[in-house]
């Protein structure tokens, strides 16, 4: 790891004064949770038809029987890593301003972050495909498929953007105006190929954010928009950062 990139990335994070961070899978492969695609993602051994809302509104027993088995089965035992939990740290003592994130999986909430924006939704909630009723996880029987809503008896979809469902507009709007109103972006385990994720760095370059990168291999950023890269996994350059500053 390139120590010199670290220490300019300390000194970036120090003397900013509207941090944002903008993470993907990358940050939580090192708690368990495979990424999407790349080596090793979920995609390669699963087909992505079950999180198509065509297929979950025609089919959701079928459905939902996989995304029980690859979601729900696991990603209740995942534990934050360090990444997570420094990110939490510089939030409290004030480095850090928000979280916008491509995961599921609740895990910077589960490490103590306040404000993290979940373009991609969460697993940890339900919503009603009839009435739009919200559910907490807790309320839900997942022994018995698919759930239902205690409202109207319509079937329960797992609060998280399937393919051809829009990004929530809320969480949208909120991290565009973060990323506009950052003086630093810190990226940290995304190569963000999907819209309208891919934006977020563009619209903060433009606004004239300055930009650290830390994944394992270059991205689409590095050589565009990206003036900091860290070529290291997220717990190994999030300790080091950590370290500099004194957390």
């Amino acid at each position: 790891m390139d120590t010199t990139a670290i220490n300019e990335a300390i000194k970036l994070i120090r003397t900013s004064k509207y941090m944002v961070a903008f993470t993907g899978a990358g940050v939580s492969v090192e708690s368990g949770i495979p990424p999407f695609r790349g080596a090793g993602g979920l995609w390669n051994s699963t087909h992505p038809i079950f999180l198509e809302i065509e297929y979950f509104s025609k089919k959701p027993l079928q459905s939902w029987k996989k995304i029980k088995e690859i979601f729900y089965d696991k990603l209740g035992d995942a534990e934050p890593n360090r990444a997570h939990e420094i990110l939490s740290q510089m939030e409290k003592r004030s480095f850090l301003e928000s979280i916008i994130t491509q995961n599921i999986d609740h895990l910077h909430q589960k490490a103590g972050s306040k404000c993290v924006y979940e373009l991609h939704g969460t697993y940890k909630q339900l919503v009603c495909k009839e009435c739009g009723s919200e559910y907490d996880l807790s309320f839900a029987d997942l022994d018995f498929l698919p759930p239902i809503c205690f409202v109207c008896k319509g079937i329960l979809k797992p609060d998280m953007v399937f393919f051809n469902e829009p990004i929530p507009q809320y969480a949208k709007k909120r991290s565009f105006e973060e990323a506009r109103k950052s003086d630093l972006l810190l990226i940290i385990g995304t190569n963000a190929e999907v819209l309208p994720a891919a934006e977020i760095p563009e619209i903060a370059k433009q606004t004239g954010s300055r930009i650290i990168e830390i994944n394992i291999k270059p991205s689409l950023f590095t050589h565009t928009v990206t003036d900091i890269f860290i070529e290291a996994r997220a717990t190994e350059a999030m300790e080091e950062i950590g370290k500099g500053l004194y957390l």
